[in-house]
């Protein structure tokens, strides 16, 4: 089936070939409509007025809340935290339970994978309180390098990707999170590229916060999702002070409101999040054994293609075996800035640089790579283009 045609921006763009889905995705048409709908119909705000437009657009709002819980198998709707993006929703997390449950010496363990989102906010807490931060090692297929012994009795926190945005690797979690939660630690993981690729059920997965964006995930800009187990999230204080996240106000205090109001203070990006709904409802539709076959005849296309160049050397895995549809490269001799550049000009989108991950470029000792990220809106065609725009890449700059 050829699922271009339900975006609009291919139609508009008939000639793009669109390999960074990684770092955002494209938007189906029912997304854009459902923007253009609430404003046009429903805009009002959440939560505050009586009147029946703020009564539409508070049950579309939640309406969407709902089928988030239902996308991830959260056991209650009140679990899930809308916030800007991903990244909010780590330092969410770090802020409010970081600040409140850890304490100096406390142990925090990451690993080489993780994007600046999942790092700066815990280094964040080491410079202000004192925490400690250990790293998991990866081994040359970037796999997670995990012993049972990495996590002892000091560590209070484990937060990792579910699958790296720089190499593409689905990293093994279920032992990690086994472990830690034998010795009371907690467990964050960081979804943004898996939730994209693979269902989720976080209480099979067994997280006590998951997060991701929206965006990715073909909805909007603007919307990110902090899963958070019941209990968790009520001994947590709020994040963030101002409207809607109270119960009560006095001139000398304030008592909190409830579980998700309290971590949602002021207006929320009301339209984005009541189209998000849209766009898990046609990721549900389109289904998800279609997007991974889609996506793995891409990839392992687009692997035997790339390894038959011989001046191109891939980065992470070297074949399917626990990756997803995220492929890096180098090639000899061209900074991966100059193969984005030179793409470009034949409207070929890549990524290039340090993807946000630049303690794994120093541990690979890359200064960058190129990236292709596909989505199951590409095509074998586009593939063709990706690698013949390689090869006349090279040739500029090896005249």
């Amino acid at each position: 089936m050829n699922f271009r045609q339900d975006f609009p921006i291919f139609i508009t763009n008939p000639n793009l070939v669109y390999l960074d889905s990684a770092a955002t995705s494209q938007k189906p048409k029912v997304v854009l409509e459902a923007l253009r709908y609430y404003y046009e119909n429903e805009n009002a705000n959440i939560h505050r007025s009586a009147h029946f437009l703020a009564e539409k657009a508070t049950v579309a709002y939640e309406a969407t809340r709902q089928t988030v819980a239902d996308f991830i198998g959260a056991k209650h709707k009140h679990e899930i935290i809308f916030t800007r993006n991903a990244t909010e929703s780590i330092n969410l997390v770090a802020r409010s339970w970081g600040e409140t449950f850890l304490k100096a010496g406390d142990e925090v363990l990451l690993s080489k994978l993780e994007h600046h989102s999942n790092l700066i906010p815990w280094l964040q807490l080491k410079e202000k309180i004192g925490i400690e931060i250990k790293y998991l090692d990866i081994d040359e297929s970037g796999q997670l390098i995990f012993d049972e012994s990495q996590i002892t009795e000091k560590t209070k926190l484990v937060s990792l990707t579910g699958m790296s945005n720089s190499l593409g690797v689905i990293t093994h979690l279920k032992p990690i999170i086994t472990k830690a939660h034998e010795v009371g630690a907690k467990v964050l993981i960081d979804a943004c590229q898996m939730a994209v690729h693979s269902p989720i059920d976080v209480q099979e997965l067994d997280a006590d916060f998951l997060v991701f964006s929206a965006h990715k995930l073909y909805g909007p800009t603007g919307v990110g999702v902090l899963y958070g187990k019941s209990d968790l999230l009520e001994k947590m204080p709020p994040f963030l002070g101002g409207g809607e996240m109270i119960q009560q106000v006095f001139e000398d205090r304030f008592i909190a409101g409830d579980i998700p109001n309290k971590f949602e203070a002021g207006t929320p990006n009301i339209a984005g999040v009541t189209a998000f709904k849209a766009a898990i409802e046609y990721l549900n539709s389109v289904g998800f054994e279609t997007i991974q076959k889609q996506e793995k005849a891409l990839t392992e296309y687009a692997l035997e293609k790339l390894k038959a160049l011989p001046y191109l050397k891939l980065i992470g895995p070297q074949g399917m075996k626990n990756r997803g549809s995220i492929i890096s490269f180098t090639i000899d001799g061209v900074h991966p800035h100059d193969i984005a550049e030179g793409l470009s000009q034949k409207q070929i989108c890549i990524r290039a640089g340090h993807h946000c991950t630049q303690p794994l470029m120093d541990y690979l000792e890359l200064p960058a790579t190129a990236r292709a990220s596909f989505a199951f809106y590409n095509e074998v065609e586009e593939v063709d283009k990706l690698v013949k725009g390689l090869e006349e890449v090279y040739e500029y700059f090896n005249q």
